[in-house]
């Protein structure tokens, strides 16, 4: 729902722009912060901009709920003087707007501008235009793109439109540069992604490439134009919710993996408390009272619009009855632990009350089959004194048919009494053969009022005399149990407090119950989590690909000052050096959720990011080649890193010439290398770049370490081992993979051959293959020559048959 901010925000007058006084030099000294945002559909992107030093910070879009909690959670970090918006918003946004704008100590100003201001290409074309001195300074106007895209992630849309209105409102403030000439630019010196405190930044291709989501088209005719559903991936698996805020909130938790240890700690303790079995009863009886919990702010919302229904009541009865299962059955548990303590206390008698009067005063049965709210007896002693007279009604209007039937003519052959509302009580009869036109169908003494279904009505004396007696009963019945819901509406909305408390505990109750049964069911151990230190694991497991293999090698993986922190991983194509690397960045991932792992023991240090160089994202949308985006994934774990985060790299280099990636894959690792070990991250990265170790191009440091994936050679034949071991592989066994991919023996042949020359520096010989003109005169045809000015053709067919290690 869109709403015009213009109307819904008071202003404040607070100066945008530092003014020159008497302490000039102090008050430019003082932080002032302009912040974009917009949000759509459940997304919010934002950017700020700080005039202390000149640096442009943004934030890649991310979910938030309708209460904006995230939102709330960075401005109170970043606490900005303006807050720059579109007139043209979701309403959560103006509600929110307006809240700080009736908080006495903190009232930022809020500047609006049109929604054309938040273009997409409007604020592509701010940002080329934007004095920018961190650019080199003999950058074209089309090396712009390409290297802002390296600092500035362009798939985040509505992070993009907010830079744009922010770069406006910046240029119109003239924000640290109001006494310049007017053609000097706002200076953008740094341009740095945000994370909330505590929020573990992932980026999108960390997503993707980790398979954490997966959306896949439904497989239902009747639902392909409706949506997705969730594919093999981490939340797939994990999810276990039993309701629909308890799926939401487990989806939030994915997409923002936390650091505070007080929270994983938390949800350690619930989980860790579910997976025991002595534990199975509860965990069942709260799983079945879970899933009759239903959206509690629609029924409410409903019922202050007075638009409940029977569904409504039914859907809230379940809720705060089962609300009140889980209460009793959460008193019984340990209270040490800080959930079930909450639940006790917050879920209060407002609760067993609420359900208490629901069930005493609402008839559910016959709700149900007259589709409207009835009440039950001796609820409202006047609607029964009511009810009673119509169940009466039945025989008494019996009689007075019999009895008006022997005043008709005797060619009738029967009659009744019948009651219509809004209309009153009627005399029917069925429709006689001589009764054709209407003239046909009156009858002396009675007042014809239509015909329906081969019957003819007719008001008489006696029914207008029911009328007067009776009334329009089943209206007046129907008024009187309407007044006895909104009575009962107003009691169950004037405690509805209390509900709000129910869902939020009951949805973070069901993500954990969901984590505790998938730890049963996959064989996950609870991981011991740090702050800072190492990052140990003891026989991992990839947790999607064990489910989709007979057998899967667990491995362990080891991260520390001593025993190294920089890993590079060497084997042959297909060995399952990629899938370690996903399986090492799964299990730290999971337990930044506060899940179990699958491994069997676990140490894991809190990470602050996690870096991916695992696949190449196409972008048409900025134009940029795929080495280039590699290059771009590549800068970002560079530049951001810190020494807790974790770096997982896969193939870098091979987007080009062998000698350049080869001479970039080492250059990264020498500059990771050459930090001290407490500023050197987690780094995994896997090769196929043999001579990387061959030519001793990295530096000697105790943080590398070298590791290599077993396999068994019998001949022509390769086995995969799959298990993990100190040391380097000597060959990528190109052959061998092309052999086992089905290639023709010949091709594969040719391959080695070239390959044994291309090694020991023999010339090496064109294949001719002779057309069946020139066979017949193949004796005066040279069938080899040496080729050196083709040399460089020869190495492109070596490195695309058998790949781009150099042994």
């Amino acid at each position: 729902m869109e709403d015009s901010l213009q109307d819904a925000i008071v202003h404040s007058h607070r100066p945008a722009s530092f003014n020159g006084d008497e302490n000039q030099e102090e008050s430019l000294e003082v932080s002032y912060v302009y912040l974009s945002v917009l949000m759509l559909h459940g997304q919010v992107g934002l950017s700020f901009y700080d005039s202390l030093d000149y640096t442009l910070h943004f934030m890649p879009d991310i979910a938030d709920s309708s209460g904006l909690h995230l939102l709330e959670r960075v401005v109170q970090e970043i606490s900005p003087q303006v807050i720059v918006t579109s007139a043209k918003q979701e309403r959560c946004m103006a509600h929110f707007l307006r809240g700080l704008g009736s908080n006495p100590d903190y009232k930022p100003e809020v500047v609006v501008y049109p929604n054309s201001d938040f273009g997409l290409e409007v604020a592509k074309q701010r940002l080329l235009s934007a004095h920018l001195p961190l650019l080199p300074a003999s950058i074209t106007e089309n090396e712009k793109i390409p290297y802002l895209s390296s600092c500035i992630p362009f798939d985040s849309v509505l992070m993009l439109r907010t830079m744009g209105a922010l770069l406006k409102c910046l240029d119109r403030r003239r924000v640290g540069v109001e006494l310049e000439d007017s053609s000097v630019g706002v200076p953008i010196m740094h341009f740095r992604t945000y994370t909330l405190n505590d929020v573990v930044y992932v980026d999108r291709d960390t997503y993707s490439v980790l398979q954490i989501f997966k959306s896949e088209l439904h497989p239902s005719v009747y639902k392909l134009q409706s949506g997705e559903k969730e594919g093999l991936s981490l939340y797939g698996i994990l999810n276990r919710c039993k309701c629909a805020f308890g799926s939401k909130l487990l989806r939030q938790w994915f997409l923002r993996p936390t650091r505070d240890l007080a929270v994983l700690m938390r949800r350690q303790e619930v989980v860790r408390f579910f997976t025991s079995p002595r534990n199975s009863d509860s965990f069942n009886t709260l799983k079945s009272c879970l899933r009759n919990i239903r959206s509690i702010p629609t029924l409410l919302h409903r019922m202050s619009l007075s638009h409940t229904k029977v569904s409504d009541w039914q859907s809230l009865y379940r809720t705060v009855y089962n609300g009140v299962c889980i209460r009793d059955t959460v008193r019984s548990l340990p209270q040490s632990i800080q959930l079930f303590h909450e639940i006790s206390e917050a879920f209060t008698e407002d609760l067993f009350y609420i359900a208490s009067l629901i069930s005493k005063v609402v008839d559910f049965e016959s709700s149900l089959a007259e589709n409207r709210f009835t009440i039950k007896p001796n609820v409202d002693p006047a609607v029964d004194e009511k009810k009673r007279k119509m169940m009466g009604l039945s025989d008494f209007l019996t009689d007075v048919a019999r009895s008006e039937l022997e005043q008709l003519d005797s060619r009738i052959p029967s009659c009744s009494v019948i009651y219509i509302p809004l209309i009153g009580f009627l005399l029917s009869i069925p429709r006689l053969p001589n009764m054709v036109e209407k003239e046909d169908m009156e009858i002396e003494g009675l007042d014809f009022m239509f015909l329906s279904e081969e019957r003819l009505h007719y008001r008489s004396e006696r029914t207008k005399e029911l009328d007067d007696l009776l009334g329009d009963l089943h209206c007046v019945i129907r008024d009187m149990e309407t007044a006895v819901m909104t009575q009962l509406q107003a009691v169950v909305l004037q405690r509805s407090s209390c509900l709000y408390k129910v869902l939020s505990l009951c949805a973070e109750l069901d993500c954990l119950l969901a984590l505790a049964q998938a730890s049963q069911d996959y064989g996950y151990c609870s991981p011991t989590l740090t702050l800072h230190g190492p990052l140990s694991l003891i026989k991992a497991r990839h947790p999607l690909l064990e489910l989709c293999s007979p057998v899967f090698v667990p491995n362990p993986f080891t991260s520390s000052d001593q025993e190294g922190k920089v890993k590079v991983l060497t084997g042959p194509n297909s060995s399952g050096k990629s899938i370690y690397l996903k399986q090492v960045g799964l299990i730290v991932f999971m337990a930044l959720i506060g899940s179990d792992v699958p491994a069997k023991e676990a140490q894991i240090c809190l990470v602050d990011c996690i870096f991916t160089r695992m696949q190449s994202r196409e972008s048409v949308s900025v134009g940029l080649s795929t080495f280039m985006i590699d290059l771009n994934q590549m800068t970002q774990a560079l530049n951001q890193s810190t020494g807790n985060s974790l770096v997982l790299i896969d193939e870098f280099g091979k987007g080009t010439n062998t000698v350049d990636g080869l001479s970039l894959l080492a250059a990264c690792l020498s500059h990771w290398l050459s930090n001290p070990a407490t500023q050197c991250p987690h780094v995994l990265l896997a090769t196929n770049f043999h001579s990387l170790l061959q030519l001793d191009l990295l530096p000697q440091s105790p943080l590398l370490s070298l590791l290599t994936l077993e396999t068994a050679v019998d001949g022509e034949e390769m086995v995969f081992l799959y298990q993990l071991k100190e040391g380097i592989c000597h060959s990528s066994y190109a052959a061998n993979i092309a052999r086992l991919a089905g290639l023709p023996a010949t091709v594969v042949q040719r391959g080695v051959e070239i390959s044994e020359h291309y090694r020991t520096g023999k010339t090496i010989k064109r294949v001719y293959w002779p057309t069946d003109d020139e066979e017949t005169n193949r004796s005066d045809v040279t069938k080899g020559q040496t080729l050196d000015s083709e040399l460089g053709a020869i190495r492109m067919e070596y490195h695309g048959i058998l790949g781009y290690g150099i042994s």
